[in-house]
């Protein structure tokens, strides 16, 4: 068995790929109340898809309309609300949703400046959810909204606590474009006393990483930020440091479209010294395919000596067969003997 599947690692030419069919998920519309009576296809400033027949339809708004709404929102918060220029400024330009409804408010079938007025005055009279468009300039969606959107609350300012933390990350030179991320995964950590979240975040540069490394590891894992500091990853940092990574390699490998399960990580290492890969082998395995210990925390690894179980082999043969073959374990192998793995296994149950 060991040397059939040596013959398939080393010249197996094999390989199929799934096709997979993604389904985009069905548009979203918002249904706004509008406070004027005409009908939208006699507007200039709205661009009306003659296609759109349902009921639903949102209209798009040109792009001067859309400007003079920025500059409306922008000089409500900073002028009325107070907020800090640079606060008002970012909402007002990444909040477009909420730009779009605030506009279908007012009659658009008006010159710039008199759309400017109508906005103007509506926002005089009609207060706004502040936390609407600042959680969608932090790059959460308008679906996302409704369950994160805080009860019995308008203003950003009543959640004093809240807004402190997130300047607190904002100082720290977190984009705000992540922090949508951070405050639906980890809302805990925008609950804290004054003080704290800045204490946290020092304990990881403590650890050696450079504060570079710990604004993209917090920004990926906004957890680690809650409670102590992560007994798991410092025990694979240290694990790292022993294969003689520098402490900022992990860094270089993180992406804020995966998700870290750090035991699974700290799981595979020690597998691999277990089955006999010596510490140099190792660096040069996660050296040449970081994927390996990254993507999706090594899982694979799990999988497919999972899979060769399955096919009949016992541990000692399994550790000979990753002995003689030391990159068994590169993405792009693991990949291939999956695959011809699971035909196997498809073959010997049909």
């Amino acid at each position: 068995m060991i040397a059939k599947l040596n013959h398939l690692v080393l010249f197996s030419p094999f390989g199929y790929d799934k096709l997979i069919t993604k389904l985009n998920p069905s548009f979203i519309f918002f249904k706004v109340q509008c406070l004027r009576t005409s009908t939208l296809t006699n507007h200039p400033k709205v661009i009306v898809n003659e296609s759109a027949q349902s009921p639903n339809f949102t209209p798009r708004f040109s792009r001067l309309a859309k400007n003079e709404a920025q500059h409306v929102l922008f000089d409500y918060l900073h002028c009325t609300r107070s907020f800090s220029s640079m606060d008002a400024e970012h909402i007002s330009k990444n909040s477009p949703h909420f730009l779009q409804n605030l506009l279908s408010k007012v009659d658009t079938n008006n010159t710039d400046k008199q759309v400017a007025r109508s906005l103007t005055k509506f926002l005089r009279f009609n207060p706004i959810n502040e936390f609407e468009p600042f959680f969608e300039s932090l790059g959460l969606s308008p679906s996302q909204l409704s369950v994160l959107l805080p009860r019995h609350l308008m203003f950003l300012s009543d959640d004093h606590v809240m807004l402190g933390n997130f300047h607190v990350l904002c100082n720290y030179g977190i984009l705000h474009s992540k922090m949508g991320k951070m405050y639906k995964e980890a809302k805990e950590i925008f609950g804290y006393d004054y003080g704290i979240l800045a204490l946290k975040l020092q304990a990881y540069e403590k650890l050696g990483l450079s504060k570079p490394t710990v604004i993209k590891l917090v920004s990926c894992c906004p957890s680690l930020l809650i409670g102590g500091v992560n007994c798991e990853f410092v025990k694979v940092l240290e694990r790292l440091k022993e294969l003689r990574f520098e402490n900022d390699w992990i860094g270089g490998y993180l992406s804020g479209k995966s998700t870290y399960n750090w035991n699974r990580m700290l799981d595979n290492v020690i597998f691999l010294d277990k089955v006999g890969y010596s510490e140099e082998q190792m660096r040069y395995l996660f050296n040449t395919d970081p994927a390996l210990l990254f993507e999706g925390s090594g899982k694979k690894v799990n999988v497919l000596f999972g899979r060769i179980l399955k096919l009949g082999l016992k541990m000692n043969e399994i550790y000979s067969l990753f002995i003689q073959n030391p990159t068994i374990l590169s993405v792009k192998c693991i990949k291939n003997l999956l695959q011809i793995s699971s035909l196997i296994l498809f073959l010997k149950s049909s």
